[in-house]
């Protein structure tokens, strides 16, 4: 969901119209108190991503970080994304990646270097403090995408430079992102 909507306001500021939507109501209330500090306003939904209340062909873009492309069922998700976008419309979204999945290692709470998991079934995990995350191999974003009309237009495997500053939790992290694809990003368009 959007959270606090601080990708929202950035997009406001950017020009463009924002609805942010998100499960939880107290994160909306944190969004509604950010954007009164800011001094903006936009709607904020309560709803899934599952099923959102937004008519068909709503939006323009539909964008996530990090968000219910990666706790929302993607075989729920996608086809609503897809439902909800104008043609040509652009579904941009980024998350963990099936590399970062292979390689868990729950011991550690870190990624491997060598593969902790298979590759092809990955589908749900259930995290023992009570989280769910879901991920799917590369070709079956792929097929899912093109089944509800997505066209994938790029992927980016991010890659941290040498020396930037990083979000990561430890350098081990940081230090295995330079080897390996720990995030993705797609940019994905309606047919």
């Amino acid at each position: 969901g959007c959270g606090a909507a601080e990708w929202s306001r950035a997009l406001l500021a950017a020009g463009a119209r924002p609805v942010g939507i998100d499960n939880s109501e107290k994160r909306l209330e944190w969004a509604r108190k950010a954007n009164e500090e800011a001094g903006v306003e936009f709607p904020l939904v309560h709803g899934t991503a599952e099923k959102t209340p937004f008519e068909s062909g709503s939006f323009d873009v539909v964008m996530c970080d990090w968000g219910a492309m990666t706790f929302a069922d993607p075989f729920l998700t996608v086809p609503e994304a897809a439902r909800i976008l104008r043609p040509g419309g652009l579904l941009a979204w980024s998350g963990g990646t099936p590399w970062a999945w292979a390689t868990y290692d729950k011991t550690t709470d870190e990624e491997a270097e060598a593969l902790r998991a298979d590759y092809f079934g990955m589908y749900r995990w259930d995290d023992p403090e009570g989280a769910v995350e879901f991920m799917l191999p590369y070709g079956e974003w792929i097929r899912l995408f093109a089944a509800n009309g997505l066209v994938v237009e790029d992927l980016i495997e991010v890659r941290p430079p040498e020396g930037a500053p990083s979000t990561y939790r430890s350098e081990a992290q940081t230090t295995w992102a330079r080897r390996w694809p720990m995030e993705q990003i797609w940019k994905v368009r309606k047919a």
